[in-house]
């Protein structure tokens, strides 16, 4: 008797939002980005009863900023670009749900903790709960992308599961230390989930933006004649960025030397400023979603720079961290997503809403206000620092305003995603 291949029944979810994890992530990232802002101006002034012989503030922030926003967007972005890569489908509906819900409830935690809060009257008992669903988060999240990867045989994908193994391992020691009251392991475990997430960005912004631009770029003229971008790439170029990219971790995060820090930041800046080359096009200026990802690179290699000049000129390491943080998390995760809501929902990536151009002009003067203007005049830098944290706000403000509905209704085309 000859089998009947019925066909798989349609995936679905009880609401749009739960569709494909960029749609929840995207949205709860946007909005925890203009609180928690909101919640540091409050901190960073001292308004706030967070306990600094339990956890520097400046500690609270960064584990947040990394392990909060910047994770919740790795997810979204690859909870959805591993199904494009192996045709795998990745959780949604009620299972994306409970990955999401494990991210929240951490946050949750660390908000009451920044607050001042109690558990059981310990506080020590919120940052337990917060370990405790942070890392369920991140293990759910690697294992469903191990799984899609082993399904099809993309070992090639394995170097981003390392990296989020070593995220596990960063966010674990970030909760051990501050447990333990050892600030020190605390501090390598912040650092440790910066530099990972900016390797991420390093990797997967060496795969998108030359493809976003060329996408981007290439179009039907009136004759019918389809007009073709290429931009030039190198294996040479990805190797070197990859190798000055590790030692320079490794120098300034265990083995501080000012020579070896500049040969290693200046090596990654150098490399990458000749793969920009390589991915100029004039016609970028021409769309914001394309300028934006490249002002962002270029951002990131300008900081690298500011690391490499910063044992001899003698200002502050972290306004080379914040160069770093703003262009490879700020700037590039606003851009990647404004990018990717627009066409894994079906809307046109060439008219993107008008407010995009403003977001863009805000996060770099986020840039300018906190990394630069403080190079040239520090008797104004709590002035620069409010500044910054306003254009941040107001940035993600406009990014829920234009975005968070389409994110949260289904697809003009009726399809799911």
């Amino acid at each position: 008797m000859q089998s009947i291949n019925l066909p798989s029944k349609p995936p679905s979810s009880p609401h749009p939002i739960l569709n494909l994890s960029f749609r929840i992530f995207f949205s709860a990232s946007a909005v925890f980005a203009v609180v928690m802002m909101v919640l540091w101006s409050f901190v960073f002034t001292g308004h706030t009863d967070i306990d600094a012989q339990v956890l520097n503030p400046l500690y609270w922030h960064g584990h947040e900023m990394i392990y909060g926003y910047a994770l919740a967007v790795v997810a979204g972005f690859l909870l959805t670009a591993v199904k494009t890569w192996t045709g795998v489908m990745m959780p949604h509906g009620y299972k994306l749900l409970g990955i999401f819900s494990c991210w929240l409830l951490a946050r949750i935690s660390w908000f009451a903790f920044g607050l001042g809060m109690t558990i059981a009257g310990s506080s020590i008992s919120l940052l337990y709960a917060a370990a405790v669903f942070d890392l369920l988060f991140i293990g759910l999240m690697a294992f469903v992308i191990f799984r899609a990867v082993l399904q099809v045989k993309q070992y090639k994908q394995m170097g981003i599961l390392a990296k989020l193994a070593l995220l596990t391992l960063g966010n674990g020691l970030c909760y051990w230390g501050i447990i333990n009251a050892d600030m020190s392991t605390t501090r390598v475990g912040i650092y440790l989930g910066f530099y990972l997430i900016i390797g991420l960005v390093l990797t997967i912004g060496r795969r998108v933006v030359p493809f976003f631009i060329e996408r981007g770029l290439s179009v039907t003229n009136a004759e019918g004649v389809k007009e073709t971008v290429t931009l030039r790439n190198s294996k040479v170029q990805d190797i070197a960025s990859l190798v000055f990219f590790l030692a320079f971790f490794i120098v300034d995060l265990f083995y501080p030397n000012k020579y070896l820090l500049t040969v290693t930041a200046l090596g990654v800046a150098v490399v990458n400023i000749v793969r920009l080359k390589g991915w100029y096009h004039r016609g970028i200026w021409q769309k914001p979603l394309l300028w934006s990802l490249y002002i962002a690179f270029l951002g990131m290699c300008l900081s690298f720079l500011l690391y490499a000049l910063q044992p001899w000129l003698g200002y502050a390491h972290s306004i080379a961290m914040h160069g770093l943080a703003i262009a490879g998390v700020g700037m590039m995760t606003v851009a990647m997503m404004t990018r990717v809501s627009l066409g894994h929902t079906g809307r046109s990536i060439h008219q993107p809403p008008k407010s995009v151009n403003v977001m863009y002009i805000l996060m770099v003067l986020v840039f300018v206000s906190r990394v630069l203007l403080p190079l040239v005049d520090m008797s104004h830098y709590l002035l620069w620092i409010m500044i910054a944290q306003s254009a941040w706000i107001a940035c993600f403000v406009l990014f829920c305003m234009s975005y968070l509905p389409m994110l949260a209704r289904p697809r003009p085309d009726g399809l799911f995603g």
